[in-house]
């Protein structure tokens, strides 16, 4: 009669080690050649900037790494030159113009493509989105022929169109995954109610799909003040942007004032970065939060 004892006594103790043997996580070496590699591309990526940031504060009158000392004459020399100045002013300018007609333009087509039902929509969703796998190269040997034949090489509203091209598909993207979690019934009660489509965009639909307009906003700004292939050939020599500045200082002479300009730059696009991600994040919590339902206030509680 012992036997069944033991038995009994014991048998509890094997889900325990089994479970004590779950807790404990196990991590494969293919797992960890993934991530030590993973780690090591992104220290690859990142690694630039450790090198043009100190550079940028460096006392030295020439480029020269480590940097014998601090100093900030090379941002006072970026502020207080002219063509440096001009050039970013003018970069600013027309990634104001592109965010704002690649939001419109953008905007105006996610919502044709997410809510339309019309042959050919994959066919326009795809070259709508290949600016973003067509190099920039071919993009930019296309426009300068057209322009050329249009006599608009110089101008930097034709340079805006042309960075409107390219940032259209960020937009397209951001606004169609913000429309894919939205429930069409909050427009069919406001039409409903008296409102009419316009009304019913601009009350009901923009100010919940507002986070993804203002991600694609910011992607198409980062676009347009970051791109130099386009600029190089259709800007001539009255549009000189930021980027084609930094390509001709590079060029022609190495001026440390280019380490500055980086780091700035840099900022810049870290900036838009975190406010892309908040946002996103921000549009992620509009759409998975959910208005109590007025089942649990009812007698009984129960939720059908």
């Amino acid at each position: 009669m012992t036997a069944p004892a033991s038995a009994a006594s014991s048998a509890p103790s094997i889900p325990r080690e089994r479970a004590a043997r779950r807790v404990v996580p196990r991590v494969s070496a293919a797992r960890v050649v993934l991530l030590t590699f993973t780690g090591l591309v992104l220290l690859y990526l990142v690694f630039p900037v450790f090198i043009v940031a100190p550079l940028s504060f460096s006392s030295a009158k020439y480029l020269q790494f480590p940097p014998p000392g601090l100093s900030l004459q090379w941002y006072q020399s970026y502020f207080s030159r002219p063509d440096w100045v001009a050039a970013t002013w003018l970069s600013v300018r027309i990634g104001v113009i592109t965010a704002v007609l690649a939001t419109a333009l953008g905007t105006a087509a996610a919502l044709a493509l997410v809510r339309g039902r019309f042959r050919g929509k994959d066919a326009i969703n795809s070259f709508i989105v290949s600016p973003l796998i067509i190099p920039t190269i071919i993009v930019a040997i296309g426009v300068y022929f057209f322009y050329a034949r249009i006599h608009i090489i110089g101008s930097p509203f034709a340079l805006a169109l042309a960075h409107t091209a390219l940032a259209i598909p960020f937009v397209v993207i951001n606004v169609s995954a913000t429309l894919e979690g939205f429930d069409e019934r909050l427009e069919w009660a406001a039409m409903n109610l008296g409102a009419n489509r316009w009304q019913t965009f601009f009350k009901i639909t923009l100010p919940i799909i507002r986070p993804g307009v203002f991600a694609g906003a910011l992607f198409a700004f980062s676009t347009s003040f970051d791109e130099l292939i386009v600029a190089l050939f259709v800007s001539g020599a009255g549009a000189v942007t930021l980027p084609r500045k930094m390509w001709e200082s590079l060029r022609l002479d190495i001026d440390p004032t280019i380490a500055a300009v980086s780091t700035i730059l840099i900022v810049i696009s870290v900036t838009i970065l975190a406010s892309a991600e908040a946002l996103r994040l921000r549009s992620e919590r509009m759409r998975t939060a959910r208005v109590p339902d007025a089942a649990r206030d009812a007698p009984g509680g129960a939720i059908q």
